[in-house]
């Protein structure tokens, strides 16, 4: 004999909870991670920091890539925010809809940008 207790309760919403915490965390992390490599770089470059200095920082090939992969870090991690901060107080869903489409063409628009800048030194 089976006994439920209770009322069955229908769970909906986007289950987005300890995947999207745990992605912020991991960008801040490796966001930070970046801030000390650079700020290192910057404190072993040697003479003024113009132009030159800048090239010579992110010159390496191993200082693109991780430059790269923290932009890609915080693309997805201002997505994951903004996305959160709209999807709990924009409630007319074309507005809605029209900001998540607005912010995703300018991140991406940002990184590609931020990506031409640091391929052409």
């Amino acid at each position: 004999m089976s006994t439920t207790y209770g009322s069955k309760r229908l769970v909906v919403g986007a289950h987005y909870g300890l995947k999207d915490w745990l992605a912020q965390r991991v960008t801040a992390v490796l966001m930070a991670l970046f801030i000390v490599v650079l700020a290192l770089r910057v404190i072993c470059t040697s003479g003024a920091l113009g132009y030159e200095g800048w090239v010579a920082v992110f010159t390496p090939q191993w200082m693109k890539i991780l430059t790269l992969l923290t932009i890609l870090a915080l693309l997805y991690h201002v997505w994951v925010g903004v996305r959160d901060v709209f999807m709990d107080y924009i409630k007319p869903v074309g507005l809605r809809l029209f900001l998540h489409v607005f912010t995703l063409v300018w991140l991406i628009g940002c990184s590609g940008w931020a990506i031409q800048v640091l391929w052409s030194l």
